[in-house]
């Protein structure tokens, strides 16, 4: 690394640092920050950073591994079974209106038909990290349009990985032969069988065994390394990098490690993210914008008038009102960060010319630019209908008395559970693997079953498709998530309280509907937090 790359570098890490803390101030995101505050280093304004330092090229190229790595992590099977129709429907009806029309006018205009597909499938991209940190933030994740957002936002995300690997087959003039398609369509397929063996041997070994070192520089160096192993598996195979990791996520995905692996490579993600998207900003040629404002106002103004217009069509067909639909789609209406990626593996790979490259992200930029004002605005419109639509405020909760409770799991916190309901009148089941746990509760007239209640049959048993209050006691949350699964598959409207042991099992146990989770390592943080306060207040 040259001494001119290593003082580009602290440049690019020093405005980025700068950018952060103005948009922090603002309120908005640090991604609008880094794209503005880079195209003020590069060549068309202050030239403190070089455009075409190849090295900062390799660096940024990091940043966007990263994020698709942090993207694959957080992606949840479960999730996408439960958005289902939200995630399905609404997300290729909104990318499709989008692209469809944006390409025919791109056609329109004189573009390649390549040129046209590429900037088309760019344009119906949303950002997933700016509108589900909003969402977050005014409370509205977990609301039907909330929902119904997000359920579109991961449709995009997983449509970015068959793009990736449709862009290397758009080079040239030719249209790819059908043996392209068949080595692309059985490489991916090999890929995809790895990632698959190495998810389970990853949660179900190599993890486990790492961690009992506790050495948080083992975890993170063990997963640089396979994140590293997987893109040049990838690469090895024909397909992008890029595609290989967003596949790293999803192998180190779906367990309890996960949270604390992301936590880990946090600080790398954010350094070498804010890295990439600096040096979006310096590749921007901001003669673009000098030369031509007015038309580039149009471009961004058209760009966000259609996908306001897609996305309120696709959220109505989800069954939404068409004035929260509305009020989504204005807050949908930009051109997300993963436009960005996909563009410049075009550019890279000569799909689009270095014009078509620049006028796309000068267009994603004043979108995003934007964005926080649409996303203020469409959220104040949804919150509005929501208050004059909003029912009459209920508990929600069913009357366990009425429909018997089940307790799974008769450890010594079970039996004490049992034994309190049991007490205020209600009908209580039980089930455990030990038939001895269950003996004396038998003697004493409970419904009992001995088995594993990850088999339906043991469930049935014990009358769990009666139930109005289920409570589970089992002590490992892996079981105890396949225990719900099936619980609910028997019985959907039954209140599910659950003691877990890690705190990082809790985000998972909501997901699955359930009313009330305790986490041993919360209970015991507490407690002896508690203690200490006391001892130093007395001390």
């Amino acid at each position: 690394m040259s001494f001119n790359t290593i003082v580009d570098l602290l440049s690019i890490l020093a405005a980025g640092l700068v950018a952060a803390l103005i948009c922090r101030r603002l309120k908005i995101s640090a991604i609008v920050g880094y794209l503005i505050i880079g195209a003020l280093l590069g060549a068309g304004v202050l030239d403190w950073a070089g455009r075409d330092n190849h090295d900062i090229e390799a660096i940024s190229e990091a940043g966007v591994f990263l994020l698709l790595f942090s993207i694959g992590l957080e992606f949840s099977l479960d999730d996408l079974l439960r958005l289902g129709r939200q995630l399905v429907v609404g997300g290729s009806v909104q990318m499709a209106l989008v692209a469809v029309p944006a390409g025919l006018i791109f056609q329109a205009l004189g573009y390649s038909l390549t040129s046209s597909i590429v900037m088309a499938a760019a344009l119906s991209f949303s950002s997933t990290v700016l509108v589900f940190n909003a969402l977050v933030e005014y409370g509205e994740s977990s609301t039907p349009h909330g929902k119904r957002a997000i359920g579109i936002l991961l449709f995009q995300d997983m449509a970015l990985v068959p793009l990736l690997l449709l862009v290397p087959m758009l080079t040239g003039d030719a249209a790819p032969s059908i043996g392209d398609v068949f080595r692309l369509a059985a490489a991916s397929l090999l890929f995809v069988g790895l990632i698959l063996v190495s998810r389970y041997v990853l949660a179900g070994w190599l993890i486990p065994s790492l961690a009992n070192y506790r050495s948080p520089d083992i975890i993170i160096l063990f997963t640089v390394v396979a994140l590293g192993g997987i893109t040049l598996t990838a690469h090895a195979l024909g397909l992008p990098a890029a595609v290989g990791a967003f596949a790293a996520g999803l192998a180190f995905g779906g367990n309890r490690w996960s949270a604390q692996i992301e936590a880990l490579t946090l600080p790398f993600r954010e350094t070498f993210a804010a890295v990439f998207f600096v040096s979006l900003g310096l590749l921007l040629d901001t003669h673009i914008v000098l030369e031509s404002p007015l038309r580039l106002l149009l471009l961004i103004a058209a760009v966000i008038l259609l996908k306001a217009i897609a996305a309120c069509l696709a959220l109505r067909l989800t069954g939404l009102s068409w004035r929260s639909s509305l009020g989504i789609g204005i807050g949908l209406a930009h051109i997300g960060e993963f436009a960005f990626v996909l563009t410049r593996l075009a550019w890279q790979e000569d799909v689009i010319s270095a014009e078509e490259y620049q006028l796309m992200n000068a267009v994603a930029i004043g979108s995003l630019i934007l964005t926080p004002l649409l996303l203020r605005a469409g959220l104040r419109w949804v919150e509005a209908v929501q208050e004059q639509e909003a029912p009459p405020p209920s508990n929600g909760l069913l009357q366990p008395s009425l429909a018997g409770a089940l307790v799974i799991g008769i450890g010594p916190i079970g039996k004490q559970i049992a034994s309190y309901l049991e007490t205020q009148g209600i009908d209580v089941s039980l089930i455990d693997r030990s038939p001895i746990n269950l003996y004396p509760f038998e003697q004493l007239g409970f419904h009992t079953a001995a088995g594993d209640a990850t088999k339906p049959e043991i469930l049935r048993s014990a009358h769990t498709h009666e139930a109005g209050l289920v409570v589970l006691c089992v002590p490992d949350d892996l079981i105890a998530l396949r225990i719900l699964e099936q619980v609910r598959r028997l019985n959907d409207q039954a209140q599910i309280i659950v003691r877990c042991r890690y705190q990082s099992s809790v985000a998972s146990f909501h997901k699955a509907k359930v009313q009330f989770v305790v986490s041993e390592e919360q209970q015991a943080y507490e407690s002896m937090i508690g203690f200490l306060s006391g001892f130093f207040r007395s001390s």
